[in-house]
């Protein structure tokens, strides 16, 4: 018979279990996963990737002498409770310790968190919760992509149209130039409960592209402002490339800022030659949609 593991043992043991894996960053070359048609989560199961996304966030803030300790508590409080009677295993340990994690975070029951994603998920599907002028046709664009394909967003400062469109069920790969625009991208998503839709990688526009054919990109200007002409006529190329029959190209307006150099959005019309375009029909709009032959 197989004796029941120590406490030293097990308490090793959680803290193996408990060490959160590396996150995986997408850079330059390694390849974007397979993105699969799949259905829309039920609210259940987007309470479950809730609770568990706030459970790893936590174990990742700890040192290991933290995770001992919070290991030590577990099996202080099974040895006290009515599983103290059990045998006491690696699976039961880090089931108790995920309970201690949500006791200290004050997690919502289901029904509590089910209210305020409701309200939330309603505010998120309007452009103005994001800071997007209300004459965007983004709504629009979100409901022509079909389910299984993917949008684009190029740029950080264009993270508000990921989340929109995330919240409208659309797969979105944001890119950014650098690693703290992705973490900023990364954190805000999983606030907002939209990490599951939202993938988000470091690009250096036009020296690579991510392992994607959007259906739908969304297109910062300021992105672009950086980058010698040859480099941005490369990134344009391949944006629009890559980009799926019938696609469509969303460029942002910008916000005109005497500290900050940007280009404008007509600076681009040049490179939709033979593509039909729709500009912004309100007065002082910016913003043009083009669409791939």
């Amino acid at each position: 018979m197989t004796p029941a593991p120590t406490r030293a043992r097990l308490q090793d043991a959680l803290v193996e279990g408990l060490e959160p894996l590396p996150t995986p960053r997408h850079v330059l070359s390694e390849p974007l996963p397979e993105r699969r048609r799949r259905r829309p989560l039920s609210l259940r199961q987007e309470y479950e990737e809730f609770i568990l996304q706030r459970i790893e966030d936590y174990k990742e803030q700890l040192s290991r002498e933290q995770l001992l300790s919070l290991a030590d508590e577990a099996v202080r409080e099974l040895e006290l409770g009515p599983e103290g009677q059990l045998v006491l295993t690696e699976v039961l340990m880090l089931e108790h310790v995920d309970r201690l994690i949500i006791r200290r975070l004050r997690l919502p029951t289901y029904r509590r968190w089910r209210d305020r994603h409701t309200r939330m998920r309603r505010a998120q599907r309007e452009l103005t919760h994001w800071g997007l002028p209300a004459d965007v046709p983004l709504k629009d664009l979100a409901q022509r992509v079909p389910p299984g394909e993917t949008a684009l967003v190029v740029g950080a400062g264009a993270a508000g149209a990921a989340f929109y469109l995330a919240a409208h069920e659309v797969d979105v790969v944001a890119i950014a130039e650098s690693l703290h625009g992705v973490d900023a991208i990364e954190t805000r998503a999983a606030q907002e409960a939209l990490a599951t839709r939202v993938t988000a990688l470091v690009v250096a526009l036009g020296d690579w592209f991510p392992d994607v054919d959007p259906s739908l990109v969304v297109l910062e200007p300021t992105a672009l402002t950086g980058l010698e002409a040859p480099v941005r006529i490369r990134a344009m190329d391949a944006l629009r490339e890559r980009t799926c029959q019938r696609g469509r190209h969303l460029v942002l307006p910008v916000e005109q800022r005497s500290d900050v150099r940007s280009l404008a959005p007509d600076a681009l019309l040049a490179h939709y030659t033979g593509w039909q375009v729709e500009r912004g029909t309100r007065n002082g709009s910016r913003w043009f949609v083009a669409i791939k032959p």
